[in-house]
């Protein structure tokens, strides 16, 4: 399952009409707070990029990394279940055999949102997501995505 994005149909969430057929858009403008499972300090590595775009953006970027105590000038929290805050899209830069959990701690807090970077794909996990009403997104990088739709002027 290569380039997937589903969504359950819940329309009335929505804050402003977009366009049918893109629930990518959707998403990401509906979204505030993205949790980044994976977030390292570590400048070189494809998590700081990502985030840092995404601040840049005005997303509220949320590390979680039990390795990190602060990335960006935010708190890293070590488990997604510390965050003492609502999360919208729970951004996952983690080998693929790790999803599973990730996904459940992303239905336990009631995130809106599973994305897995490029690379990431756990079907089964995906497949728990939707069935818990969460968006998921799978194998597509959330800066590339963004950029796509949203450039930064």
């Amino acid at each position: 399952m290569n380039d997937s994005l589903d969504r359950p149909n819940n329309g009335s969430q929505l804050r402003s009409p977009l366009p049918a057929g893109d629930p990518v858009s959707q998403i990401l403008q509906n979204s505030h707070v993205i949790a980044v499972v994976g977030l390292s300090k570590r400048r070189h590595r494809p998590s700081y990029g990502v985030a840092q775009y995404l601040q840049s953006a005005g997303y509220r970027i949320i590390p979680v990394n039990p390795a990190e105590t602060e990335v960006l000038g935010e708190k890293s929290y070590a488990r997604l279940e510390d965050i003492p805050e609502h999360v919208d899209i729970v951004d996952i830069f983690r080998r693929s055999e790790f999803v599973p959990d990730i996904v459940q701690s992303a239905i336990r807090i009631a995130a809106r949102a599973v994305w897995m970077q490029e690379g990431v794909i756990h079907a089964e996990a995906a497949e728990k997501a939707r069935a818990a009403g969460l968006c998921v997104v799978m194998d597509k990088c959330i800066l590339k995505e963004h950029i796509k739709r949203f450039r930064l002027q």
